[in-house]
């Protein structure tokens, strides 16, 4: 009996994880889709205009940049439609910057239909040299393994946007929040606490949007713990 209560706690402290992670990613980019598409507009222009400048402006780049902007014409708002369409210029394009931009892309949309595998598949091609933007990604990536249950790859995801955050104040907290209710559903307590700790010493500004205090979620794995 006392294992099928063990195992019932489980199960629901695992499937309370999608909520927890959802009001955790609203702390890192409530605009997210507007950032990617302006810093998206920069580097396809920058890249534009160097190429145009030195003579070497390709027709595949102009087709690729074309492409890039005709998605947003045909999906028109509809995730399912912009799913398909980035990933096809993801694919098309695959090594330029509009590929590049169009994974991520993809990704979001994907991600945002509940196709989780996709989305993964896509945010692995994606990278970038801008810090916050990579960590983003590396975020939604472990929010993808998360709800594939992949546990121990979406606490790698999240290692990976820590390290390059490097204690961005909004990034930072939001990751360890994540990382500890991953380790809550697999009963890692300690593993746990460490995280609020971090939370509580490195950002002690960081709101959890639910009312409830770091000091609150330190208390409850010290208890934990203790039995």
């Amino acid at each position: 009996m006392a294992t099928t209560d063990n195992n019932q706690d489980q199960q629901n402290a695992i499937d309370s994880l999608n909520d927890n992670l959802t009001r955790a990613t609203e702390h890192v980019a409530n605009n997210k889709k507007i950032i990617y598409w302006c810093i998206a507009l920069i580097v396809i222009f920058a890249a534009g205009g160097a190429a145009w400048y030195w003579g070497y402006l390709q027709p595949s780049y102009k087709n690729s940049q074309n492409a890039l902007f005709q998605v947003e014409t045909k999906a028109n708002g509809n995730d399912s439609i912009a799913a398909v369409e980035y990933a096809k210029v993801a694919d098309n394009y695959s090594g330029s910057d509009a590929g590049n931009i169009a994974a991520l892309q993809a990704a979001e949309a994907f991600y945002h239909q509940g196709k989780y595998e996709q989305a993964a598949k896509y945010l692995k091609e994606f990278s970038t040299k801008d810090d916050v933007m990579q960590a983003q990604a590396d975020v939604l990536l472990g929010d993808s393994y998360v709800n594939l249950k992949k546990y121990d790859d979406a606490l790698s995801a999240y290692d990976k946007a820590l390290r390059i955050a490097a204690g961005n104040e909004q990034i930072a907290p939001a990751v360890l929040w994540k990382k500890a209710n991953i380790y809550d559903a697999q009963k890692k307590y300690q593993d746990a606490l460490n995280c609020y700790k971090q939370i509580k010493d490195g950002y002690p500004k960081f709101s959890f949007g639910n009312g409830i205090s770091v000091d609150a979620y330190i208390a409850r794995e010290e208890a934990r713990i203790a039995k």
